[in-house]
């Protein structure tokens, strides 16, 4: 947050400091301009607390917007509050547009036992927030990094030469407790992950016919994920095969950011 202000206000804000006196105190509002999950309320505190300003949340995180809804109230110095909106805005933009992606990728897999996580394609140095984000619109995490899971992909194995070897080896020097979770793209590939001892299996880039064969063949051994060009217009025939889980990048890396605005109520004396 201090990097972001840094970035934003540079040696100064020279529009502030050229209108508004530095004791001059005012008050805004943050609302919304359309429908939306709001995420980011205690980042976009804490940018104004950089400030010295006050802020009033109204709504918290994970909760839902209408549009002309007040997610909060900010008061302090006219300029202070001006110098700090748009570094507040866009933290609170951001990540309340990943939480309202994500809430309606949630609601396209409703009545099935399909679960929305995310991945790791997120904004270099935002995998924190953004992740937290996706929890805040009803997803789930997938792993934070490469550190907390094994996924043996494609490359992996074709450098070792088999799934069973490379399930072989994550057994033996993988740090304990880790799942080991394999990348298959046929019924084939599944059955030898399966047998090898894997603990998930991810079915990736497969159409649905193909995920619910591998459900099946599964049959509650090991878990299910499904990956790989997933959207709105197919998610809700992948969940359909019973999968466990579908795994989402466009949750991160393609989410719009909503439509929120500061408007600004005039000075105050508090």
């Amino acid at each position: 947050m201090t990097a972001a202000l840094a970035e934003d206000i540079g040696l100064g804000d020279a529009t502030a400091r050229a209108l508004l006196p530095a004791e001059m105190p005012g008050r805004a509002r943050i609302e919304a301009r359309e429908e939306l999950v709001v995420c980011g309320l205690e980042i976009a505190r804490e940018v104004f607390a950089r400030r010295g300003v006050q802020v009033d949340v109204v709504l918290l995180d994970a909760s839902r917007a209408a549009r002309g809804d007040v997610l909060a109230y900010v008061r302090g110095s006219a300029a202070d509050i001006l110098s700090a909106e748009r570094t507040a805005l866009n933290f609170l933009q951001r990540l309340s547009g990943v939480a309202t992606h994500t809430s309606r990728h949630v609601a396209a897999v409703h009545g099935t036992r399909a679960r929305v996580v995310d991945t790791r394609k997120t904004t270099p140095g935002w995998r924190a927030l953004e992740k937290y984000a996706v929890r805040c619109g009803g997803g789930e995490n997938h792993r934070m990094g490469l550190y907390d899971g094994v996924l043996i992909k494609d490359n992996h194995i074709a450098a070792l030469g088999s799934v069973a070897e490379a399930v072989k080896r994550a057994r033996e020097r993988a740090p304990f407790g880790l799942r080991i979770q394999v990348e298959v793209e046929s019924l084939a590939a599944a059955g030898q992950a399966i047998e090898a001892g894997a603990d998930a299996l991810l079915v990736d880039n497969q159409p649905p016919a193909v995920i619910r064969q591998v459900v099946e063949l599964a049959s509650g051994r090991v878990e299910v994920e499904a990956s790989g060009g997933v959207n709105l217009t197919n998610l809700a025939s992948i969940a359909a095969t019973g999968v466990d889980r579908i795994s989402i990048g466009a949750l991160t890396h393609s989410a719009p950011a909503v439509d929120l605005a500061l408007e600004w109520e005039g000075t105050s004396s508090s």
